[in-house]
């Protein structure tokens, strides 16, 4: 079986994500923008093959890749990629190709946010008031029926990248200013939601959910933008069956349902109000950032990126057992300059370190992240969910990044 990952650009993860394909009984080709120089030792000698192309976002240049690699390698039997910004133009490339997958209909329900959520209010599945702006206008109007506090985001964004939480009219206007909607670069405009923040992620084999795994958000990602001096966390509770999560279970695979999933996994977000009811904030179509994949693995001692890379070509995904809770603190360094040091490790180390999983520490040196992700982060683990939560804790109060 001949298979090509679309990867634009080699970071980390992605490159964990082509490792795992490679280790599937299967030849793997890459199609990138990245230069053969960049590719790494142990992938130049497992691909099967590799193509450069200058856009890895554009379809046409996917087409054309695409058809170099099978003319070379064989018949494609899978054409796929894990970044949310190139789920289109893969869609689209492979109903060019005659190719099954997920199609360029149910690609750009998950990618357009405003069609999202037209698409779930249609579905009569509970996400926040919103409106389609292609004009300053458009915003003010919005604002007048529906009050503020207000989010304007791009209709494509990921990662709460552009997304500006809107306040009063004079927030309104700096964030048209930079958004600046028109026809043919439109935005979304949408209410505020209040309360807790949460992931929810469904794997669906041939558009039946067949597991899923929540992480809680501690706390709200836009908050965390919004003040650098946070440092976040992220924490998936070992009781995610339990039964005060049947309505977001029930509501998340009828999520993937509306919007045309097929096979793969997917991550939501979603807020449950301090009413107790629960809305969707949006959802992509590819695996979950902010090493929830790794938090999965950890929490079902499973490697989480291989069952991806199987599910993606064989659509077939194990039966996995939760035995732990887990969670990832992330450390950010506020300001502007260079990393100059990490104060707080050995105390974290002495306190917490039977609890610690994995760690990726800042680097001195290094320019900080503007992500709220940040510069670096340990996973803790333990089976019990206070204990976890408790930890990540003690670690956000215990390491501190200095930059100067």
């Amino acid at each position: 079986m001949h298979v090509i990952f679309v990867a634009p650009f080699f970071m980390d993860t992605t490159l964990r994500f082509v490792r795992s394909l490679c280790n599937e009984n299967i030849q793997c080709s890459l199609l990138t923008q990245e230069p053969p120089y960049k590719v790494p030792d142990d992938l130049r000698q497992t691909l099967a093959g590799y193509c450069q192309i200058d856009d890895a976002l554009d379809t046409k240049q996917i087409v054309i890749g695409a058809k170099a690699l099978e003319a070379k390698h064989g018949r494609i039997a899978r054409l796929f990629g894990a970044l949310e910004h190139i789920q289109v133009q893969l869609a689209d490339a492979r109903e060019i190709l005659g190719m099954s997958g997920l199609s360029g209909q149910a690609a750009r329900n998950f990618r357009d946010k405003a069609q999202m959520k037209d698409v779930l209010t249609a579905a009569a599945i509970p996400c926040a008031r919103h409106r389609l702006v292609q004009s300053s206008a458009d915003a003010w109007g919005f604002a007048q029926e529906i009050g503020y506090p207000l989010v304007l985001k791009p209709l494509a964004g990921a990662g709460a990248k552009t997304t500006f939480r809107v306040d009063d009219d004079k927030q309104l206007a700096q964030a048209l200013l930079q958004a600046r909607p028109t026809d043919h670069h439109p935005a979304i405009v949408e209410e505020f939601m209040t309360g807790q923040e949460y992931s929810f992620e469904t794997v669906c084999v041939r558009g039946e959910p067949v597991w899923h795994s929540l992480t809680k958000y501690l706390p709200n990602p836009l908050e965390a933008v919004r003040n650098p001096w946070i440092q976040w966390c992220v924490l998936l509770p070992r009781e995610i069956d339990a039964p005060q999560y049947d309505d977001v279970r029930k509501v998340g695979f009828a999520t993937v349902k509306a919007l045309g999933q097929t096979t793969g996994l997917s991550h939501m977000e979603w807020f449950r109000r301090p009413t107790g009811g629960l809305a969707v904030s949006e959802i992509a179509a590819r695996p979950p950032g902010a090493q929830i994949c790794s938090l999965m693995g950890y929490a079902t001692d499973t490697d989480i990126y291989q069952a991806w890379a199987h599910l993606m070509v064989f659509e077939e995904w194990p039966q996995l057992q939760r035995k732990f809770a887990v969670g990832a603190a992330f450390f950010r360094g506020p300001g502007h300059g260079r990393i100059k040091a990490i104060h707080g490790i050995e105390t974290a180390q002495r306190e917490l370190g039977k609890f610690v999983v994995e760690t990726k520490l800042p680097r001195i040196g290094a320019t900080p992240s503007s992500s709220y992700e940040g510069d670096g982060f340990a996973i803790v683990r333990h089976p019990d969910t206070r204990v976890v939560e408790q930890a990540l804790k003690r670690l956000v109060d215990l390491v501190r990044i200095q930059v100067g």
